[in-house]
């Protein structure tokens, strides 16, 4: 043995060395690693041919081995880092039969079909689109100058407070997370426009330089977080196959009957959980600038950067329109939606029955899977399920889904025609959204004419009283417009009003449009309407045009196409949400045909408005550079994608992955396991991007952590939040390094140093909250649905 080692110790140290050196040589990463697969697989076949590589195995045919497995012990389970008495062989290759040419073939074959399933034709493919979408629509957010914008008006709100602008940083640090998902752009953005302000106005380089790398760091963990879609796009896949292999290792037949539900996760879920941390993130962030401001006011003092246009507004007319209508309005909604008056009005009914109640778990299973699903799930819930089965099949079994006839069909309608709530959700939910706009507005501006707002609500409460007069479950959707013209156009009257003395106010002109963008992608993914990817697609487009608008206005030209072509996508919703689109059946409606035209003639009109944003860009100088770094970006994304799959193969072949989740799988407590990943991860976390990390480490020990009974949301959480702590920690944190790289003169690297130590306190601080209360990143997806 060489130095005393195992070959397969020897082959890991050769791969990491290798990608070590291959790294900091300074070529690009990408080309890196798959150089240092190609170059340390050559090193170690050379090694093994010459005999040096020895690689010791337990004996399987050896008695104490076979008594092992006598006594019920698992084979999979017995390795030599648990069972280290058990006699040993010693063979002169480290690679399967001893043969590094059958093995370099299989990697070159193995490296063929990933390239397939994760690059080309793989399901992950459509997530792995998301990435490009989101990049480009943080490009363009960025370049288009609204994050400039968004920091002055956030200056303005709390400037006046002690250590406002820190806060807000802060604030718009979240911002550009929820917009851009990339750490060093945010990183970069921030510093260019905020730490020379922030120095100019008496703040300590300690606290303007942390704060800025920090918050800078928060598109590691909030939603739409490129970490997140990449880390998803494994997480997937690693948790599945991982739960089934603990499933068949527990003596079940698969993982559906071991733990009781389906082993998946989505990276929408996934989304989900991270909304809560993000922002607890963001708020601890916030709360210590404010009180570093405090204790020390010399160093973080309040700052008048400008009043906004807006006009004067007292505290009592702040809290009755910006707080006591809003919450009036939300909670009565609320309110009615539980006593029944407001809910759905569809009459849509299943051509099949239900299902069958089920058993909670699975009973029909062997002795031993029975035996380690009563050690996962408890005696009680067992036995609940056990009675609950008794109880199905007392009822003569699980009843089967049926194809129900017409006249089921019919009286399941009627039944819910006759159960239907007076007021429509729809309509509920749009009359409390133009409620919203109307207060929002008086409150922005009290001292104008209320009438035009006095008419717009009277078009809401009229249009509510429509509805509950003369709609009915079976009014049809023309019908419908026809009764809700008049109440709706006069609603529209006070809405374009509010519109008006909206845009006259410099914060609701610059934070509105974004945030309407981040709720437009955040919300159709958090609430379970569609994946990822269009929601991508719906902030790229998003983005450009929002971009095209900020640049038509400094231009002094007409953004009305943009407008326009804004409401047109609305009216598509709403066409789409209420009408039967459908033109390929076998009978068409007259009311269908129209709605179809209609829909289509928005949806060319939205479709010119974004080419027509596109060339506003492209005149611009915007959009040209946008195109180029986003290539660059998403370039590296899938070269780095697929020369890590190089580097796995490379470790796989000569079995360095199973060494490695053998030693994982040694230790009995799990969460001994999970600490020592993390600490690795963090480690690796100073040398190592986030995308090398995700594709080179996760699939390594991923199959440990994921195979646990942790909850897959919070190990993904866990991972991300750790990697973004590891990116603050001096001195090799990569935030610290972007900041460095556009700080001016003054700001020296001792002074990045020492003022992100306090924000790598409160990360680690949140990665303890997480880790006792797991519930912080589990509640919101068992909230919402998936």
């Amino acid at each position: 043995m060489l130095f005393g080692l195992d070959g397969v110790e020897i082959g890991l140290i050769i791969v990491f060395l290798t990608l070590f050196s291959a790294i900091l040589s300074g070529f690009p990463v990408a080309f890196a690693i798959g150089g240092a697969g190609v170059i340390s697989f050559g090193i170690i076949a050379a090694l093994d041919s010459a005999g040096l590589l020895i690689h010791q195995a337990i004996d399987t045919s050896s008695d104490a081995y076979n008594a092992l497995v006598a006594s019920g012990v698992n084979e999979k389970t017995i390795s030599l880092f648990r069972n280290p008495d058990l006699p040993r062989i010693a063979t002169d290759s480290i690679f399967p039969a001893g043969d590094w040419e059958q093995a370099m073939k299989r990697t070159i074959a193995g490296i063929t079909n990933r390239i397939n399933e994760r690059v080309i034709a793989g399901q992950s493919i459509e997530t792995l689109l998301a990435v490009l979408m989101f990049v480009l629509m943080g490009i363009v957010l960025e370049r288009s100058k609204i994050a400039n914008d968004l920091l002055t008006s956030m200056a303005r709100v709390f400037g006046p407070l002690p250590g406002g602008l820190a806060v807000s940083i802060v604030v718009v640090g979240a911002f550009l997370a929820a917009s851009t998902g990339i750490v060093g752009a945010t990183v970069v953005t921030m510093g260019l426009l905020a730490l020379p302000t922030m120095l100019r106005n008496g703040y300590s380089p300690e606290l303007a330089t942390g704060v800025i790398a920090a918050s800078g760091t928060l598109g590691q963990i909030i939603p739409p977080s490129i970490v997140i879609v990449l880390l998803g796009t494994l997480a997937g896949d690693l948790y599945s196959a991982a739960q089934e292999t603990r499933a068949v290792e527990a003596g079940c037949t698969d993982a559906l009957t071991y733990l009781g539900e389906p082993a998946v996760v989505s990276v929408g879920t996934l989304f989900q959980a991270a909304l809560l941390p993000g922002i607890l993130l963001a708020g601890l962030y916030a709360a210590y600038a404010f009180g570093f401001a405090m204790l020390n006011p010399s160093k973080a003092p309040a700052v008048e950067m400008g009043e906004a246009n807006g006009e004067p507004v007292t505290r009592g007319e702040a809290f009755t329109w910006y707080l006591g209508v809003p919450v009036a309005l939300i909670a009565g909604m609320m309110l009615f939606s539980n006593l029944g008056l407001i809910g759905s009005q569809s009459t849509q009914v299943d051509s099949f029955s239900d299902i069958g109640e089920s058993a909670s778990l699975r009973t029909n299973v062997s002795e031993q899977c029975m035996a380690s699903m009563i050690d996962l799930h408890g005696q009680e819930a067992w036995d609940t399920a056990v009675a609950e089965q008794a109880a199905i099949d007392a009822a003569g079994g699980q009843q089967a889904s049926e194809r129900l006839t017409p006249e089921q069909i019919e009286e399941a309608r009627a039944a819910k025609i006759a159960n239907a709530a007076p007021i429509g959700t729809g309509i509920a939910l749009l009359s409390v959204i133009f409620g919203l706009i109307l207060a929002i507005a008086r409150g922005v501006s009290p001292s104008a004419d209320a009438r035009p707002l006095l008419i717009g609500a009277g078009g809401i409460v009229l249009g509510l009283l429509v509805d509950l007069i003369w709609l009915s479950p079976t009014t049809s959707s023309g019908v419908t417009v026809i009764l809700m013209a008049v109440p709706w156009a006069i609603t529209l009257y006070g809405v374009a009003a509010a519109m008006k003395r909206l845009a006259g106010n410099d914060l609701l002109r610059v934070v509105f449009p974004p945030l309407v963008l981040i709720v437009a992608v955040l919300g159709s993914i958090l609430g379970g309407i569609t994946n990822p990817t269009p929601a991508a697609a719906l902030g790229a487009a998003g983005a450009i045009m929002l971009a095209a608008y900020r640049k038509l206005q400094d231009q002094h030209r007409s953004p009305k196409v943009i407008i326009w072509s804004t409401l047109a996508v609305l009216v598509m919703i709403l066409l789409g949400v209420n009408f039967d689109l459908r033109i390929n059946t076998e009978e068409v409606s007259v009311e269908t045909w129209i709605a179809f035209i209609a829909a289509y003639a928005a949806y060319l009109y939205a479709l010119f408005g974004l080419l027509f944003s596109c060339w506003v860009l492209f005149k611009s100088g915007v959009l040209t550079p946008a195109v180029r770094e986003t290539a660059k970006v998403t370039s590296m994304v899938f070269t780095i994608l697929i020369a890590s799959q190089l580097l796995n193969l490379v470790v796989i072949s000569f079995g360095g992955e199973h060494y490695i989740q053998d030693f994982l799988k040694s230790f009995d407590d799990v969460r001994t396991v999970f600490l020592i990943v993390m600490l690795v991860l963090f480690v690796l976390g100073f040398v190592l991007d986030f995308l090398e990390i995700i594709y080179i480490v996760v699939p390594i020990v991923g199959p440990v952590i994921y195979g646990a009974h942790f909850d897959p949301k919070w190990v993904t959480i866990m991972i991300a939040v750790n990697l973004q702590t590891s990116f603050l920690t001096p001195p090799f944190g990569f935030a610290l390094f972007y900041l460095r790289g556009v700080a001016p003169k003054e700001v020296t690297t001792g002074h990045i140093y020492r003022g992100v130590i306090p924000f790598v306190l409160i990360q680690v601080f949140g990665l303890l909250l997480l880790a006792s209360f797991p519930s912080i990143v589990t509640i919101v997806p068992a909230l919402m649905p998936n």
